[in-house]
């Protein structure tokens, strides 16, 4: 079932006649629960064409490194073969995702898109449905409930989302059954041979700063695997375990949720079947705090960025901004982990080798950032570099209210301190109350 709500019409053209149905997938690169790939398969089968599915691979990503370019190949070399099963050809191209749609829409009767809720994706989506002849159609594919129909503005916490998501459930949560494909007749276009990753990353002009993961590797079938192996191994202890980083209790999934390469509805289903006594926990963050980040990305036009905080932050840290400090660290300190403090060196350590960092720790990292940098603003500047350079799951909704919690959104008011003002604090004496904190530096420093 494809609800209703799920699509939107983003330019007003007529429908015309054209030679197939084109996909132009571009946050959700899977072949498996994609509402975007259904929908636009039931329209080629509706009107006995074949479906053209394409994804633009731009060097020009804001943020986007090497660790990041490998991650995402590997996930269209899955989505390929998979939709290769299926009798559908992806069409992968070099260059402006934009323009890359606009042409090949070109001979298309009805173009569909995945949805994106950050700056540029939107852009993109704009463009092109200004350009395009024909109809250009969203589905929502990447949250478990359309954000609109969740709420048509910027909600203040997981308290009011919660409230407002929670009876849109069950219309939302239900299977996706992949459609047969009618006609398998294939249009020839050029396209970016997968067959050499290698190759590929080779000829691509982007930052090589930032190495790849060993031992990840992107794609649609691994990230099922791991889902398969969290519930099988971690998940009936994940609400006991999930804040002691030194366990590795979390699903690791985050990366997979990024590139859209797994489905949270999938997910939300699978976990949901179980009877772990930690499947509310853990639905918990997928679904409320998940979808809170990407309400926030949609509708906070200033979501990456200092400004993005609520005013009660703003003030009271401007109030604290020229407090005297213990420590002050340069942008090149914190990223070498050269600091005083083992934990937080252990934090960014396990983020610059690993693409992740443990979410308890993050708070813990952004909170320090603040506590040792010149201004708060420089603070906050330094927390969305350093998170999306290294993070597999950076440059994305729940990276940027991740940052945005250490300096406040989404929390209240506390007890005022020096240099925090009313903000939550933090440090090393909370964290050994909490786990082995030791024990963590230990284990982040044998990576």
């Amino acid at each position: 079932m494809i609800q209703e709500e799920r699509t939107s019409r983003l330019n007003a053209n007529d429908h015309r006649i054209g030679d197939y149905i084109l996909y132009w997938m571009q946050s959700s690169v899977r072949a498996h629960y994609n509402h975007a790939l259904e929908y636009a398969i039931d329209l080629a089968n509706r009107q006995n064409k074949p479906l053209v599915v394409c994804f633009g691979l731009t060097e020009k990503y804001p943020g986007a490194n090497l660790r990041h370019y490998k991650f995402l190949i590997e996930g269209l070399i899955d989505a390929q073969k998979s939709l290769a099963k299926r009798g559908v050809n992806l069409i992968v191209r070099i260059g402006s995702p934009p323009k890359i749609a606009y042409v090949l829409a070109e001979d298309a009767s009805l173009t569909v898109v995945d949805t994106g809720y950050t700056r540029i994706q939107k852009i993109w989506r704009r463009k092109v449905a200004e350009r395009i002849g024909c109809p250009l159609i969203q589905v929502e594919t990447n949250i478990i409930v359309p954000i609109k129909e969740v709420s048509s503005k910027e909600e203040y916490s997981a308290y009011t989302l919660r409230r407002k998501i929670t009876p849109k459930l069950s219309r939302y949560m239900v299977s996706l059954k992949p459609r047969k494909v009618q006609n398998t007749t294939s249009p020839s276009f050029d396209s970016l041979d997968l067959s050499n990753p290698e190759k590929i990353l080779n000829m691509l002009n982007i930052d090589r700063s930032v190495k790849p993961v060993k031992g990840l590797i992107g794609g649609n079938s691994n990230a099922v695997t791991a889902l398969d192996q969290f519930i099988q191994k971690k998940l009936d202890e994940y609400q006991e375990n999930r804040n002691d980083p030194t366990l590795n209790a979390t699903s690791k999934l985050s990366p997979y949720l990024h590139f859209g390469q797994i489905s949270p509805l999938y997910i939300a289903l699978m976990i949901g079947e179980t009877r772990s006594p930690s499947k509310e926990a853990f639905l918990e963050e997928l679904i409320v705090r998940r979808e809170l980040a990407v309400n926030f990305s949609n509708y906070n036009p200033f979501y990456d960025s200092f400004d993005c905080l609520p005013n009660w932050c703003i003030k009271t840290l401007r109030e604290h901004e020229h407090d005297p400090r213990e420590y002050i660290y340069s942008l090149k300190e914190f990223e070498a982990a050269q600091t005083h403090d083992a934990f937080w060196n252990a934090a960014q350590n396990e983020m610059v080798k690993t693409g992740s960092m443990h979410g308890y720790m993050r708070m813990y990292w952004g909170k320090k950032i603040l506590e040792w940098s010149p201004s708060p603003k420089e603070a906050y500047k330094t927390a969305l570099y350093l998170n999306d350079k290294y993070q597999l799951d950076g440059r994305d909704a729940n990276g940027y209210a991740g940052v945005a919690w250490c300096f406040g959104k989404h929390d209240r008011p506390w007890k005022e301190r020096p240099i925090f003002g009313k903000m939550r604090y933090m440090n090393a004496r909370g964290l050994k109350s909490k786990f082995d904190a030791d024990l963590y530096a230990h284990q982040m420093s044998e990576l």
